[in-house]
Order: structure tokens, then C-alpha cells, then sequence
């Protein structure tokens, strides 16, 4: 019997859907589940990252969502090598986590963490 587990998706505002598609393809190694002109789903292993068009930019620019666990520094090597834009150092933090950021271009904050280094 399998398990159904609870999981949470993040949705986030994209001021973009096609710029986002390629954003989160190109740079960020997800691939496409679902797009539509004003909705797109991308995934990559298990993280599942859903987006939603807006033309208010206060929405992406002061949302964020934490990603913890799995290959965080795997993912870290992969995307200072492909020259991530607005890659933030991955390091430890003040409350004991390593972790690393990278802004979206429509400034969605997503936040890299793992525990153990």
C-alpha cells in the first residue's frame, strides 16, 4: 500500500510565465509539467514549484519560499558552475543551517538549507 504523504507547493507570482519557464529551465534545471499562458508548473526530483501571472510586482518581490533538505550542496556546485545570476554564498547562518539564496528574475526569493554539512 502506498502512502500518501502531505506535501506543500509553493504557488508564486511570476510578472512572466515564459521568462519564468525559461528562468527555472535553463538556469535552474527544472523541467515543464504544466504551462499555461497565465500558469506554469515546474519540477525538478521532488521539488514542485507552481506559478501564477500577476502584472503587480509587490507580489513576487516580497514573497520567498525555503527549500530544506536533499542535495543542497550538490544543487549549490551545479549552480555557481552554470553562473546563476544573483547566487548568494552558501554558508552557515546565525540559527545553524547552511544554506544559500538566488533571487528569480521577478524577485521571488528562494531560500537553499540543510543541517548537516
Amino acid at each position: 500500500m502506498t502512502i500518501d504523504r502531505a506535501r506543500c507547493i509553493p504557488i508564486l507570482a511570476s510578472l512572466d510565465i515564459a521568462e519564468s519557464r525559461t528562468f527555472y529551465v535553463e538556469r535552474l534545471g527544472f523541467t515543464v509539467n504544466y504551462e499555461a499562458p497565465n500558469y506554469l508548473i515546474v519540477k525538478r526530483d521532488d521539488l514542485e514549484l507552481h506559478f501564477w501571472k500577476t502584472d503587480d510586482r509587490r507580489f513576487p518581490e516580497n514573497t520567498s519560499c525555503y527549500i530544506r533538505g536533499g542535495q543542497v550542496a550538490a544543487l549549490y556546485a551545479e549552480y555557481a558552475a552554470r553562473g546563476v545570476p544573483r547566487l548568494s554564498p552558501f554558508e552557515v547562518r546565525p540559527w545553524n543551517m547552511k544554506e544559500f539564496y538566488i533571487h528569480d528574475p521577478h524577485g521571488n526569493l528562494l531560500k537553499f538549507g540543510c543541517g548537516e554539512w
